[in-house]
């Protein structure tokens, strides 16, 4: 019987990871129902309701967190990974993965442990913007670089398959690390299925949002732009007097700093910062949106613009690395370096009836194209190509 692993070191607040690793668990739903063993081992209790919509058998690792521990000191030490492997029956999620007998285990997160573990493993490469986009220091500063390059360099080498966003996401591993490419498999991002679902019944009372707005779901790293998009959007102010922004995202990191510009700008009353938005109450947001704005200069690839074409919502997006293959026409593209050009961009959401239709059916339309059932089928033809190569290396 054919049997895969999925690992899940991630909490449910970590944002893209965790959207992802829904995606990766609903399209396994095919690869039991062809008869396949699927096992998922856990750390958070958050899980567990996520969890029991799955027809999977699911293992809280008990020690998980220590593991975790254990495994970020090895990885944070540089530890070669030979040396990992050899000291590997001493963390408990290693013991966990071992006894659950799997041929392979997937890793969502880019774990450390996807290199540390000594079986097969199948790691995941959401980005290498570490060294595309040194300059930030959430990816740079304090040993992160070197750190990353030890993690990605270990990771692309020892894994037995290495999943990716995008073509320029494999021609970045490559490029960065070698590796077979063969074993580099693009499986392109998808919007998360609950975003499909209607929202609670209590979102207007819990969410008191403006009649138009322009929304921005994303963590206050400085790579996130979002004090350029508040320049742009306090000139668009001059001449719109009832613009009105929504930033979504934990109250952490470059929080204040992004709040203090809004009152500096005098734009505080037209910005609204409702903190974390659970999964449930996602999609009420996009489909309220005027439009979604998303300045990042992070890519390849990034997952809002999806969510924002699944629910109906025009989008425009940093027109960077791969994202104009992602939307593929269906979002306005902008540089995110240019207030100037973002000013005009968000004067055409806020004022062109029109042009937004015009999004809203592109999105909707990209959306149809490539879903849930699409990543599904790529997921399970890499997975059979990875097991039958281990299968002929044994």
């Amino acid at each position: 019987m054919k049997s895969v692993g999925v690992f899940l070191g991630i909490s449910p607040s970590s944002g893209g990871m965790f959207q992802y690793a829904q995606s990766l668990l609903e399209a396994l739903r095919q690869y039991a129902a062809s008869g396949a063993r699927v096992e998922i081992a856990y750390v958070e209790a958050l899980w567990e309701p996520i969890l029991a919509k799955y027809p999977y058998r699911a293992s809280r690792v008990a020690a998980g967190r220590a593991g975790l521990r254990l495994s970020t000191l090895l990885l944070v030490a540089r530890v070669p990974a030979w040396l990992c492997k050899k000291l590997s029956s001493l963390n408990p999620v290693t013991r966990v993965l071992r006894s659950l007998h799997c041929d392979m285990w997937i890793f969502p997160a880019q774990d450390a442990l996807t290199y540390q573990i000594p079986f097969p493993a199948i790691g995941t490469v959401h980005d290498l913007m570490h060294r595309y986009e040194s300059r930030f220091p959430e990816v740079s500063e304090s040993g992160r670089f070197k750190i990353r390059e030890h993690r990605f360099g270990n990771l692309v080498r020892h894994a037995s398959a290495v999943l990716v966003d995008s073509q320029l996401g494999k021609e970045h591993v490559i490029e960065s690390y070698g590796g077979d490419a063969e074993k580099i498999f693009v499986l392109p991002y998808i919007a998360p299925a609950y975003i499909t679902l209607p929202e609670p019944t209590d979102f207007d009372q819990k969410y008191r949002l403006p009649s138009k707005f322009l929304f921005y779901p994303a963590q206050f790293w400085e790579h996130k732009n979002h004090r350029r998009l508040l320049d742009a959007a306090a000139r668009v102010a001059t001449r719109h007097a009832d613009v009105h922004l929504v930033f979504a995202g934990g109250h952490g990191h470059q929080y204040e700093q992004v709040k203090a510009h809004a009152n500096t700008l005098g734009i505080a009353e037209r910005v609204m910062f409702p903190g974390f938005v659970p999964d449930a109450y996602l999609s009420g947001f996009y489909r309220r949106a005027r439009a979604l704005v998303m300045p990042t200069f992070f890519g390849p690839t990034n997952i809002p613009p999806l969510e924002a074409f699944a629910c109906g919502c025009p989008a425009a997006v940093s027109n960077i690395y791969a994202m104009p293959e992602q939307t593929k026409g269906a979002a306005l593209l902008f540089d995110p370096l240019s207030s100037d050009d973002i000013e005009r961009t968000i004067e055409l959401l806020w004022t062109d009836d029109q042009l937004c239709e015009q999004l809203r059916v592109a999105g909707l339309d990209h959306a149809k194209v490539w879903g849930q059932d699409q990543f599904a089928h790529v997921l399970i033809k890499n997975l059979d190509a990875t097991r039958r190569d281990l299968l002929m290396l044994n």
